[in-house]
């Protein structure tokens, strides 16, 4: 058992397609581990028993191996909830286009992940279905909103899993739980069937425990243009397996107003060894200027609630999940409906939204977020005619004790404080694990995760650049004890 458990997905994948491994096996190894969590990280986990659910035969460069999906993703007669009790027990009619691809491709479903509710958070204490141990430290967070498949992934409950990024939802907690994780460019995956929290930064993307199951995973997202989806792209050319093992040639970018003030000590010297690597590799790298970043945070968090505010208007009770009783008119159980279903985070941010997209402060605040949104596209853009990629920490912290910030909500959202700027400019970025640190105040080393963005389009170099990079650091992620 603890010899499959070592193997990576794509190992996996080749030893199921060589006859060396059975799938069956290999889905039921998974399937008891996810059944047996006790990091909450699940919130469903498939029952073989149901027609479909194990792989009756395989088909497919995914070779079998099993797929964690995040709690938003539509799936087909199971339930998808959001993270929200007022989705309590939903079950779609049909499935995500992602997912589709995805088990079509040979990945039949493990389970659904918890999450923050409607992908609003960065510690995943926003759940309905309650909190996320982090598995390096059950007292602290996984990071959110996709901190259920980030934590499966990195206590081997699953081989990989499929998590959103609408600001660092897939970033932070890949870095927080000491894994891969890669928030595409804007529209190369389809959103149709996801449940939407802001439509203009929701992002698909792969939570794996290295660049090699990332690549591999991704490659079966992308592809033609889903007409499902208007904002969804033709991606150019495929993706492929990185094997590169320098960075001779390659431009890197680090700007200041991302890796300075407001780093801890432990997460800056690792990205400061990281960065020495580079040079090691062959990189050249330089500081570049990214001016209008330090306003991206608070540009987000009036896009991303104004998005939202509409977004989650048709959680009203009639149509799907739950609806309160006892109301005496139709504005009664609109009113109690939402006010019981609904999280106060989310509550929060539909008022906020609500608030900057209403008669008389549009302009003064969506408008002018929007023309901030602009300025740092550019900045990017600009950035982009230096050097082949950007690098920052991926977080500005290691993994936090549960319930540290969550009655002080900015402390919160600067969680996301490095990883916003790239959602904001529509631009794929990689966070890897880059080593340990010690949490401020002592206690075991947490992992530490290391971004890099690219120009859009660019997730194949950027892959490879992780790729080689990762081979160089050696990170241990088998340090965190696994268990059987």
């Amino acid at each position: 058992m603890s010899d499959v458990l070592a193997l990576s997905a794509a190992q996996a994948a080749k030893a199921v397609l060589a006859g060396e491994l059975d799938a069956g096996e290999l889905f039921e190894l998974y399937r008891a581990r996810a059944a047996a969590d006790v990091l909450n990280a699940f919130v469903w986990v498939a029952d073989p028993r149901e027609a479909g659910r194990a792989p009756a035969s395989v088909v497919g460069p995914l070779g079998g191996v099993p797929l964690a999906v995040k709690d938003l993703f539509c799936t087909e007669g199971v339930p998808s909830q959001s993270g929200s009790r007022i989705l309590e027990g939903y079950r779609p009619p049909y499935s995500a286009t992602v997912v589709e691809r995805l088990t079509a491709a040979g990945a039949p479903l493990l389970g659904k992940t918890n999450q923050d509710e409607f992908a609003m958070g960065s510690s995943t204490e926003n759940s309905g279905y309650g909190p996320v141990l982090n598995p390096w430290d059950h007292g602290r967070v996984p990071g959110g909103s996709s901190g259920g498949s980030a934590a499966a992934v990195a206590a081997r409950l699953a081989p990989w899993a499929l998590g959103t990024d609408t600001g660092g939802s897939i970033r932070q907690p890949a870095a927080l739980c000491g894994i891969v994780g890669l928030k595409p460019t804007y529209g190369a995956v389809s959103r149709y069937g996801m449940i939407a929290f802001a439509s203009s930064l929701d992002q698909a993307g792969p939570l794996t425990r290295d660049v090699t199951d990332a690549a591999l995973l991704y490659g079966q997202m992308v592809g033609a243009r889903d007409p499902r989806d208007s904002t969804s792209l033709e991606f150019p050319g495929r993706i492929e397996l990185p094997t590169r093992t320098d960075l001779r040639g390659l431009r890197f970018g680090v700007p200041a107003e991302l890796s300075g003030e407001g780093i801890e000590p432990g997460v800056l010297a690792a990205f400061e060894a990281t960065i020495e690597l580079l040079r090691t590799l062959g990189a050249s790298v330089e500081p570049c200027a990214l001016p209008h970043a330090p306003h991206a945070l608070a540009a987000y968090y009036v896009l991303a609630p104004a998005e939202a505010s509409s977004n989650l208007a048709r959680f009203d009770g009639v149509r799907y999940g739950y609806r309160a009783s006892g109301a005496d008119d139709l504005m009664a159980m609109y009113t109690r409906t939402r006010h019981d279903g609904f999280g106060a985070e989310v509550k929060r941010r539909i008022m906020l939204g609500t608030y900057a997209l209403s008669s008389g402060y549009y302009d003064a605040y969506y408008g002018r977020a929007q023309r901030v949104r602009t300025k740092i596209a550019e900045d990017f853009a600009a950035a982009f005619e230096r050097f082949d990629f950007i690098a920052t920490p991926t977080a500005p912290g290691v993994a936090f004790e549960l319930g540290a910030k969550t009655a002080d909500p900015l402390a919160m959202y600067l969680n996301d404080f490095c990883t916003v700027p790239m959602s904001l400019a529509g631009i794929p970025a990689i966070s890897i694990p880059c080593g340990l640190a010690e949490p401020p105040g002592g206690g075991r080393p947490l992992p530490v995760g290391f971004q890099l963005a690219g120009p859009a389009f660019s997730e194949n170099a950027l892959l490879a650049a992780s790729f080689a990079l990762e081979q160089a650091l050696g990170f241990d992620g088998d340090a965190l004890p696994v268990g059987e």
